[in-house]
């Protein structure tokens, strides 16, 4: 059954979409301990180049989304009713286990902590596809997934223009690449619901300002646990050397 436009616009707006946009607002939820104040500022020399605090708060990010994304993809794969669902899982399976590859590598090279499970908001979505069925799975998987991707696409684009990481920019071409592939093979489901799409693109949330971190469990409440999916090898138990502040002066 058809899902009409008022109730697809009802989920979209007071549902588990509006996460995404917070998630996006605050990089602490994506796993970024801070969120910058000054993304230009050089956190430290590398032999790659410089590495500003947004490089590296991009490294974080492509990680933290390949940690929900891959088991999105994996549930895609077992869920959809479509062909073409069943093919977009496929690609966010392969192209998030080569993407996190490269990123690992490149997060052990400068010396960048990486997250090892999604955030609470991450792990929501993830549960969100847990419990749909059918046709339903199906148009929320297309549109949290169109979503989240055309809400990170111009964020890989900045990084790509001003990094003078040489590491970071690799990174980022092969993220650009990834998600311009995931947007196409959603579009490609023809579930993908513009209209609602665009006015969730482009109507940025109204939050506190305040707020800056996400507020802690409750006590007793449960916590979800991604586990680690097949190819995802988390880094090294110890954790790296602080990242040297530059001198001024």
């Amino acid at each position: 059954m058809r899902i009409s436009r008022n109730a697809a616009g009802t989920l979209f707006v007071g549902g588990a979409l509006t996460l995404t946009l917070t998630a996006l607002v605050y990089p602490s939820m994506l796993g970024v301990q801070t969120v910058s104040s000054a993304p230009a500022r050089v956190v430290a020399n590398t032999a790659s180049g410089p590495l500003t605090e947004a490089d590296r708060d991009f490294v974080v990010k492509v990680r933290a989304a390949g940690l929900w994304e891959f088991p999105s993809g994996e549930l895609a794969v077992k869920k959809g009713t479509t062909p073409a669902v069943r093919i977009a899982g496929e690609h966010l399976i392969n192209g998030h286990a080569n993407l996190d590859a490269t990123d690992r590598k490149v997060a052990a090279e400068l010396g960048i902590t990486l997250p090892n499970q999604a955030s609470p908001q991450q792990q929501g979505f993830v549960a969100t596809l847990t419990a749909d069925q059918g046709k339903k799975f199906d148009y929320d998987l297309a549109n949290i997934l169109r979503l989240t991707h055309g809400q990170i696409f111009p964020v890989i684009a900045n990084i790509r223009a001003t990094t003078k990481n040489t590491l970071v920019r690799q990174l980022a071409d092969q993220a650009n690449d990834t998600v311009l592939d995931h947007i196409t093979v959603m579009e490609q489901t023809g579930l993908v619901d513009f209209d609602t799409l665009l006015f969730q693109e482009t109507t940025p949330p109204k939050l506190p300002k305040a707020s800056m971190t996400p507020p802690a469990p409750a006590p007793g409440e449960p916590t979800v646990i991604l586990s680690p999916p097949p190819g995802f090898t988390p880094p090294p138990s110890t954790t790296p050397s602080p990242v040297p502040t530059p001198t001024t002066g």
